[in-house]
Order: C-alpha cells, then sequence, then structure tokens
C-alpha cells in the first residue's frame, strides 16, 4: 500500500531526536509499503540529506522510504506564536500533500495535534484511510500545566474530537491516553496501545564513554532530553542541592539537551554554587548511545503535574533501558511501576528531592545493587524491543487500511 506518514517532529537516528517514526516506516517499507514521510525542519534534526532546499523543499532516501522536508524551522526554545506559526505552516502544506498525492492510508503522528488537520482533510475530502498517533495527549497535559487560554484549550478540544472521528485506527503511546481515548472516541477496539521502545540495536553497537569524569569512587547521574517547562528539571537542581547539603560528593548529575529552561537552569546550578552538576548540548543519537552506556545511573524526571503519571511514555526512559542503566523518575505512574517491578529502577513521588538524592547516594555506594539493577534494565528491556512494537504497528497500520479490526495481542510485548 501507499503510506503517507505525517511528523513533522521526525529525525533519523544520526539527529538528536527520538527516531519511533524513523524505524517505524522503515518497518512498514521492509514489508513492501510504498512509504512517504513528510517533516519541517526542527532543531538537531536529520533526514539523511545535506542538500540545498530548492523552492523549501529537499528529499532523501532513507531505509527503503522517502522523506520529504519542508523548510519550515522549530526548536524547543521557540516562543509560544512562532511555534503556533510553525504547526499551522506544516499543517497547510501537508495538507496539499495529503489532498493531491494518491496515498491509501495517511498516518498522522501527534504532537503537535495541528497535524491531524491534513489527515482530517484526506478522510472527509478523499476518503482516505487513516490512522492517528498520540503521543501526548493535547489539549489535556498543556491544559494541565497551565499552559493554554481557554480559547485555545476548547479550539483544541475539538480538533482532537475531529481526529478521533477521522481515525480509522488511534494508537496511544500511555495505557492511561489509550483509556481515555477509546472512551473519547466511543470505541475502545480501534484503540492500540503502543508505547516507545528499546533502540537495542543502536546501543549494542556503541562504545561507553565517559565526556565528563566521575567523582572518585563515586557514579555519574545522567539525564538526556528536553529542558522545557514540562519536563521540571529545577527538581534535578533540587537534588543536587541536597546531596551537597549532605556533603554527599560521590554523586555528579549531567543534563544533556537543550530548552527554554535551560538558561535559567544554567544561572540557577552558577548562583548555588552547585559544582556537581554539569550541562552538555544535545548530541547525535549514536553518541548519546554511548556516554549513557558510559553512565551509572539514568535520570528521569518530569513536572509535578498528576496526568503525566497514567499519559506520558518518554524516550529518556527507554533509552536508559536498552542501555543497561538503573533509573530513578519522580513520575510514579505505571513506567515507574514497571521500573520498580523489575527492579530496574525506582520511582519518588515529585517535588520532594531528599528520597531521590538518598537512593543516589546508596547507590553510589553500591556497586553491587548498581550492577544488579542494570541487569533487571536489560531484561526490561527486551519486553519493549523497538523492533517487537514497530511489528504490532504494521499490524495496526494494515488493520486501519483494511477497516478490519485491530489484531489483538498483549499491551506490552511479553
Amino acid at each position: 500500500m501507499r503510506v503517507l506518514y505525517l511528523h513533522q517532529h521526525y529525525s533519523t537516528p544520526e539527529g538528536t531526536l527520538p527516531g519511533r517514526s524513523h524505524a517505524f516506516a522503515a518497518a512498514l517499507a521492509a514489508r513492501g509499503h510504498d512509504v512517504t514521510l513528510l517533516c519541517g525542519r526542527h532543531e538537531g534534526a536529520e533526514i539523511g540529506s545535506d542538500a540545498a532546499f530548492r523552492r523549501g523543499v529537499r528529499r532523501a532516501e532513507v531505509a527503503g522510504y522517502r522523506v520529504v522536508q519542508r523548510d519550515i524551522p522549530y526548536a524547543n526554545a521557540m516562543e509560544a506564536r512562532a511555534r503556533g506559526w510553525a504547526f499551522l505552516r506544516y499543517a497547510s502544506w501537508a495538507t496539499r500533500r495529503a489532498l493531491f498525492g494518491r496515498f491509501d492510508l495517511v498516518i498522522a503522528s501527534s504532537t503537535p495535534l495541528t497535524v491531524a488537520l491534513p489527515m482530517i482533510a484526506a478522510k472527509r475530502l478523499r476518503g482516505m484511510r487513516t490512522l492517528f498517533e498520540v503521543r501526548d495527549r493535547w489539549p489535556d497535559l498543556p491544559a494541565a500545566m497551565g499552559l493554554l487560554t481557554r480559547r485555545t484549550e476548547a479550539a483544541l478540544a475539538r480538533l482532537e474530537r475531529a481526529a478521533l472521528a477521522a481515525a480509522d485506527a488511534v494508537v496511544a503511546l500511555a495505557p492511561g491516553t489509550a483509556e481515555a481515548l477509546g472512551v473519547a472516541c466511543g470505541d475502545p477496539s480501534r484503540v492500540a496501545f503502543i508505547p516507545n521502545g528499546c533502540d537495542r540495536a543502536l546501543f549494542a553497537d556503541a562504545a561507553a564513554e565517559r565526556p565528563v569524569t566521575a567523582p572518585e569512587g563515586g557514579i555519574l547521574a545522567v539525564y538526556a532530553g528536553a529542558h522545557g517547562p514540562a519536563n521540571g528539571l529545577s527538581q534535578l537542581l533540587d537534588v543536587a542541592w541536597v546531596l551537597k547539603a549532605w556533603k554527599e560528593t560521590r554523586v555528579r548529575l549531567v543534563l544533556i539537551g537543550t530548552g527554554a529552561e535551560k538558561p535559567a537552569l544554567v544561572a540557577r546550578a552558577r548562583a548555588e554554587a552547585l559544582d556537581n552538576v554539569t550541562f552538555l548540548d544535545p548530541m547525535p543519537r549514536a553518541r548519546l548511545a554511548a556516554v549513557l552506556k558510559g553512565a551509572d545511573v539514568a535520570l528521569h524526571c518530569l513536572a509535578p503535574v498528576p496526568a503525566f503519571a497514567a499519559g506520558t511514555s518518554p524516550n529518556k526512559v527507554f533509552e536508559a533501558l536498552a542501555a543497561g542503566l538503573p533509573v530513578l523518575t519522580n513520575c510514579p505512574g505505571w513506567l515507574g511501576r514497571e521500573l520498580t517491578r523489575a527492579r530496574a529502577g525506582m520511582a519518588f513521588s515529585p517535588g520532594h528531592p531528599a528520597p531521590f538524592a538518598e537512593a543516589l547516594s546508596v547507590l553510589a555506594a553500591a556497586p553491587e545493587r548498581r550492577a544488579a539493577m542494570a541487569s533487571a534494565a536489560a531484561r526490561l528491556a527486551l519486553r519493549f524491543d523497538r523492533t517487537l512494537l514497530a511489528a504490532r504497528f504494521c499490524a495496526v497500520a494494515e488493520a486501519a487500511a483494511q477497516r478490519t479490526k485491530l489484531p489483538e495481542g498483549a499491551p506490552l510485548p511479553a
């Protein structure tokens, strides 16, 4: 079948962004489908081509599928008006491509939610089959963080309802999202739960690297991801402050990434003399894999928003599992429970730095316990192997194209 895959924030593994869409597009192509992926120009992204843009567009052939990139700049640190304009520009361009192309299935991967606009148009005006993937639910999560006006929230809620009505199948990355969308669309059988996964091949090929020296007899605890309001990274600086107050010198926190909050975080660390924290710039996925393999503990942090507990599927946790790292998180939701049950990590309540700091101190003093948790993390990564999840995604996409019942299966691969 001919597939149009819409993901504004796409990148190959050579970029700094997560590679879920790349893996799934490649899996569809490997099953014999003709795949065209449309994306914008996200800061840190790579599409497999350095060619110049011609009339605002450039193309690449990647892993058996086509990538078409529109020169629509986007960065996490952009202010809200510029971000919204980028979203609408992409939606407008992708709508034209969807309506004037010949496709059997349109896949729209949100966020942003505006990526659903071309999918809705393709369904209503051309009768195309559709699959709607929801990474983070809008408007619920931004509204829970207080980031939306009432007018914007109402408009996004209407857009979500239209997207669900237009979708032949829905893929949700978190169990709470899947349950809520099943209710919202009135048909839970149209919703499949396919979380983010572990790119074990990428990490298997990586040689351990330490860009920062660990304290003598101590550990590197690494956070790798966005530095935005949703991430709540000031809480990790609270942990660093507690460790310093305790005179715990065996732990160094390393924060890798960029985003709107990073300048303020760097300024705070400097003002409070938090010399146990190091900030690094974003890096390509291959190098990040090497840095994670050279770390001792992975950190995951989110703002203290209750909706995050069941409604997120953070890439950084799955990357840590693929690297065989124990994971400490301040989000005791579904994934925190998975980590705890597997003894691959620990989950703490947000806004309480002392237990988080104590866990780091204990792990710094107990290499045998770290090793046991690392082995458990590697075993848990097998359950979330991206190859297995990509196969399930392909089966759901094929069912959507044929308007048949979605394939049955455990929400998590056994």
